[in-house]
């Protein structure tokens, strides 16, 4: 059956997207504000060129769940993105668990960014750290602190609802000021670095080396937000799966070289001391607090294309699930004006609202918690990618990776062996497990979706028209109960 059937009809989300929109989007969501708070941790754990290798192993396994999305998205360039994927190679259930994971990737990171958004205004301005309210994990929170990321977020999710393309534009102009500020750290190290600082090189063991690597999924997320505003970005299929390559190599060179430059601005002992190593390396390099002060607008840009970015690619996949009856429909309702989904919107933004109450250790915690979901999601995508090329190999691919031959196959059984090897790494008894908060965070995500899987039907054929048919099921359901 052809893949421009009845599951893939033309929707209302409008068409307003250019492809340097959705670079921008995709590039901008993963370069958050981790860069800036964990890389004088990487430093001090695995050294500097022990954290380089970690971010290049960890860029090469996001690179090839890069290659398996963009044929993928070539493919099906849909709102909802991996949803639309798995419902069509392994049936709904197994729809709802990876749509279901990502979302759960991106709210944490949603959240983590209305954190993070006070952290960094306060290194600027300490002041605001007042009216005190409680202690979490031995962490005061402030009211004055806590309510800049809630007004923060209802301005990113006020700027969503208006509209993607609105969104698009304030995100190009954050990305751009976020590149001049790499600039500025390249210019600084080369001529102002020293090499000597970068000592040491690695350091002993590798528990320093999987200290980085777990947050891989975490700095890499985003990426995927291009597939999930497929159908809104006005280029063709094939130059949509291209950008999301080309997000992926960009973020992995902006990694590298924010290790780079803040290891040769200062020692390991002096990074040690800092605020925000990162801020405080930077302002060293020119002697300028000033400066520090602009990396730290920079950081602020990051956390704002991130915050924007995936705020939009996880409303996308809500409307995706509500729109195949796995979430209420409520989730799958438009802006009558804007024509973005609203509600979805609403509820995710919403979710946003809680974090920066939880104060400063929920930056940890957001982190930890998100990643296994994350890679719960491009596990199943890898998995997708191969059942497609085998089950429907005449299935329409604008991009096809690999040729026509097993090279594909051989890059998707990569991505689905690495991905199931990064997981490996959060369990117990590895050197990077996690701690319980982190674990109570997933496990309440898990069960709030349990919530919704056990209503999703059964019995339905993975193919092009399992949408509809989930959707048709469900309304039955609803109609047989409304009688009675």
């Amino acid at each position: 059956m052809s893949s421009q059937d009845s599951s893939q009809q033309p929707v209302k989300l409008a068409k307003t997207l250019t492809n340097i929109d959705a670079l921008a989007l995709g590039f901008g969501a993963m370069i958050g504000f981790g860069w800036v708070v964990l890389t004088g941790g990487w430093l001090e754990s695995a050294g500097t060129m022990g954290a380089v290798a970690a971010i290049v192993v960890g860029g090469a396994i996001m690179a090839a769940v890069g290659l398996v999305y963009s044929e993928l998205t070539s493919a099906m360039p849909l709102a909802g993105g991996v949803h639309q994927y798995v419902l069509r190679g392994l049936g709904p259930r197994f729809a709802f668990i990876g749509s279901w994971a990502l979302v759960g990737g991106y709210v944490t990171i949603v959240a983590f960014e209305a954190v993070a958004f006070p952290r960094t205004v306060a290194y600027i301005f300490p002041e605001i750290n007042a009216i005190p309210i409680w202690e979490v994990a031995g962490h005061t929170v402030h009211l004055t602190w806590a309510l800049i990321g809630v007004i923060g977020g209802i301005v990113i999710t006020w700027l969503n609802v208006r509209g993607v393309k609105q969104a698009s534009i304030a995100q190009n102009f954050t990305v751009i000021f976020l590149l001049v500020v790499g600039v500025l750290m390249i210019f600084g190290s080369v001529t102002r670095g020293e090499a000597a600082n970068m000592e040491p090189l690695f350091t002993p063991g590798t528990a320093g080396f999987f200290t980085v690597l777990i947050a891989i999924p975490f700095l890499f997320i985003g990426f995927d937000v291009i597939p999930q505003s497929a159908e809104e970005v006005n280029v063709p299929a094939r130059k949509i799966g291209r950008l999301v390559i080309i997000s992926v190599a960009m973020a992995t060179a902006w990694y590298i070289m924010v290790v780079l430059t803040t290891s040769s601005a200062m020692g390991i002992d002096e990074l040690a001391q800092t605020d925000i190593a990162v801020a405080d390396a930077f302002g060293a390099l020119f002697n300028s607090q000033i400066m520090a002060n602009i990396l730290i607008a920079g950081g602020i840009a990051g956390i704002l294309t991130s915050w924007n970015s995936l705020l939009l690619g996880a409303s996308r996949l809500v409307y995706s699930m509500a729109r195949t009856g796995m979430l209420p429909a409520w989730f799958g309702t438009l802006h009558p004006k804007y024509r973005t989904p609203a509600n979805a919107l609403y509820f995710i933004g919403g979710l946003s609202l809680i974090a920066p109450f939880f104060g400063e250790n929920m930056l940890t915690w957001l982190v930890d918690s998100g990643a296994p979901s994350i890679i719960i999601a491009y596990f199943m995508v890898s998995v997708i990618f191969i059942v497609l090329r085998r089950r429907d190999p005449g299935m329409s691919r604008p991009l096809r990776i690999g040729g026509r031959g097993r090279g594909g196959e051989l890059i998707g059984w990569t991505a689905l062996v690495l991905t199931g090897a990064l997981f490996s790494v959060y369990l117990p008894g590895m050197p990077s497990a996690l701690g319980w908060q982190p674990w109570l965070i997933f496990a309440i995500w898990w069960g709030i979706g349990a919530l919704f899987f056990f209503r999703v039907p059964t019995g339905i054929t993975p193919g092009p028209n399992a949408g509809d048919e989930v959707l048709a099921t469900v309304e039955q359901r609803r109609r047989e109960k409304a009688r009675g």
